[in-house]
């Protein structure tokens, strides 16, 4: 079967190869891969696999969907023919993320899913909910459970909370289907006014453009009558992070996910705000099927921004690296 591999660092270096196709061993299932998104973490990966300390050649690639076509001894509850997503963890079914949950991700410790066909434990996948399409499913994985688990686990975001989103990449625009269909409130920031208006057409309440905003947290505080939101989902980074404190309530909750811009963080004011500042680190198995019982419940789809086909892998990357996409962008098989 065919796989895209990295060899050494950089977009330019991945390179597609014949790989042979193992059939799936006790508990391990084989999925014909349809679908698969990618992540600002699989860029990091590609551009960077020597500094983050990746055996080569690896496959790139968390999140996939796609068809079971065979089943390996002892499997139960998934069969040949069921459409199924892949779980970024391969070991982390509920509860604390372990190291040992952390040494299961796919793209990374293990091979990913940008190939033909691959083999993933059968606890490793999801059904796909029935009113997406496959092409749809495979954005799930990473950045609609990483949204998930930060307004709901972390976030623990009720009805009538305010939340602060920043930019319109996957995790974000997720986040906004998520919070909007939770009955919350959503303040969203973006340096372009056309995706300020996507966003609004998408139900959030409020926006602000912060190139033209730079202090954008103080018109965060405005809007919200100087208390601070309740929820933000933090994916800037060092970079954003002292400006989502500043705008975000005492006592309130930061969900840590990105790594998108550099800098430096005083945690001075973490404390005086007695606010809670947690790391999210996608989610588990656990989650991610609570989460497709909220998708299937509100009917929401995936936001995909395009499509480029299995031969074309290398332009989804650097459209990832251009930083243009509202939503997902999908490589098809």
């Amino acid at each position: 079967m065919k796989a895209w591999q990295i060899t050494s660092d950089g977009i330019d270096a991945l390179q597609q190869a014949d790989r042979e196709i193992a059939a799936p061993g006790a508990g391990e299932v084989r999925v014909r891969i349809e679908a698969s998104a990618i992540n600002y973490r699989d860029l990091m990966t590609v551009k960077h696999a020597a500094a983050r300390g990746i055996p080569l050649p690896r496959i790139p690639n968390s999140d996939g969907a796609g068809t079971v076509t065979a089943v390996g001894a002892g499997v139960t509850g998934v069969s040949v023919g069921d459409r199924v997503a892949s779980c970024f963890f391969q070991d982390w079914t509920d509860g604390a993320c372990s190291p040992e949950a952390m040494a299961s991700a796919l793209g990374g410790a293990l091979d990913g899913v940008l190939a033909e066909e691959t083999v993933l434990k059968a606890s490793g996948v999801v059904p796909v909910p029935a009113h997406l399409s496959t092409l749809e499913a495979a954005t799930l994985p990473c950045a609609a459970l990483t949204a998930w688990n930060a307004l709901v686990e972390v976030g623990r975001l009720k009805a009538g909370d305010t939340v602060l989103l920043l930019g319109t990449g996957g995790v974000s625009i997720f986040a906004l289907q998520f919070a909007t269909a939770m009955g919350a409130r959503v303040i969203l920031t973006s340096s372009s006014d056309a995706k300020l208006e996507r966003a609004r057409a998408m139900g959030a309440a409020e926006t602000v453009n912060y190139k033209t905003t730079p202090e954008w947290q103080k018109a965060v505080l405005d809007l919200t009558g100087g208390r601070g939101v309740d929820v933000t989902v933090e994916v800037g980074g060092p970079g954003t992070l002292a400006r989502s404190v500043d705008a975000t309530r005492v006592a309130g909750r930061i969900a840590l996910i990105g790594v998108l811009t550099g800098g430096t963080i005083d945690p001075t004011a973490i404390m005086r705000k007695s606010m809670t500042v947690q790391g999210v680190y996608v989610g588990s198995r656990r989650m991610f099927l609570e989460m497709n019982k909220a998708l299937t419940l509100h009917a929401i789809k995936p936001v995909i921004d395009h499509t480029v086909p299995f031969a074309e892998a290398k332009s989804a990357y650097k459209a990832m690296e251009a930083a243009g996409h509202f939503g997902k962008i999908v490589i098809a098989g």
